[in-house]
Formats: structure tokens, sequence, C-alpha cells
């Protein structure tokens, strides 16, 4: 059974999936707002809005070692891969999915931290049904759900971190809100949660 995350919120991961969890997806799906049409009334149309998947891992020193998004499919070691960028948020489902191997991500990486940025510029305000998700990739059950469609004047957001601790994987729904066209943008105030 999934949970539904509240912004703040610590997860075990191996707990929520029942144990044995070893590859997780980040899902990210987003609607572009339709337009109200002729006179406020419905038949609108919906501009497109080019929202960005990015996971940026670190060390324990807490520097940045690779980062995954449209530019850079995959991580150096493989341990990630990114599905590839979708540019309007059209269809059903996942827009854009990210791929951990937690076995392999190597021991030296602490924490991986997922964010998503508004590539065209356009704030939240402009966006609905917008979410990330855990999933484990072994069964496709959804473990985590986050709920990104707080309208407003931001274009950017950490979505959350995956971390160990302990000997075993975790999830923090961070949920800030922030500014910028990529994951760059969001250093200052992602170390924050480091």
């Amino acid at each position: 059974m999934s949970v539904n995350l509240q912004k703040g919120q610590k997860i075990s991961l191996d707990k929520e999936a029942g144990g044995g969890l070893s590859r997780v997806t980040m899902g990210l799906g987003w609607d572009a707002i339709k337009s109200k049409g002729f006179f406020g009334f419905g038949g609108g149309k919906s501009d497109a809005v080019d929202l960005d998947a990015s996971v940026v891992m670190f060390d324990e020193s807490n520097k940045p070692v690779d980062v995954i998004w449209f530019r850079q499919l995959k991580s150096k070691d493989g341990s990630i891969v990114h599905t590839g960028d979708n540019r309007t948020g059209a269809g059903d489902g996942d827009d854009e999915q990210i791929t951990v191997d937690l076995n392999a991500v190597p021991a030296s990486v602490k924490a991986l931290v997922f964010t998503v940025n508004s590539f065209t510029g356009q704030t939240f305000a402009t966006v609905e049904n917008a979410y990330c998700r855990l999933i484990n990739a072994g069964n496709q059950q959804e473990v985590a759900r986050f709920n990104l469609s707080v309208t407003g004047s931001h274009s950017a957001q950490i979505m959350a971190k995956l971390y160990r601790h302990g000997g075993e994987w975790k999830m923090h729904a961070i949920g800030e809100n922030g500014n910028g066209r990529t994951f760059d943008d969001l250093m200052p105030q992602i170390s924050v949660h480091l």
C-alpha cells in the first residue's frame, strides 16, 4: 500500500515496500492547466509545460559526484538511468522516470536528491496534477507518492531525497519550492538538506 507523503515526512523504503527493495523508480507526472477559452468558458487549450526531473548524487562530504538529467541520461557508474525528456506533460501516468539500482549505487554515495524544474520558465501556477512517486521497480508497486501541485510563483522544487541511514535506504519528502531552469539553480538550497 502506497504512503501519501507530507512535506518533511521520512520513511524507510524497506519497511514500506515489505523488504528486499533493490531497484526503485522515481516517477514525475504533470498536466498543463487548460485555459478557460472564449469568455471564460471551457474549450480552452493548454500550453506545453516542460518540467524536468533530475537527480544529484552526493558523497559523505556533501559534494556532488554525478547528476542524471535530460542532458546525461545515465550515471557514470551505471546505477541510475533517466528515461528521457518529456517536454509537454501530455499523456497519462508518469511523464518522466528515473530508475535507481540501489545495490549498484557506490558505497561512497550517501544521498540522492531529486529535483523538478520548469525548463521553459513557467511557474507551477501553470501546472496541475503534478506529483512524484516512488515505485518498487521489481513489481511496479507504488511505495510512496508526494503531491507537487502547490500553485505558486516558483519554477522549481526539491522533491525528495533518498539517503542511507543505519544500513538501509530511507526517503525524505522535502517539497521545497525554488526557482531556476535546471538543478544547478537549486544547489544552494539543496545543500541545506544534506
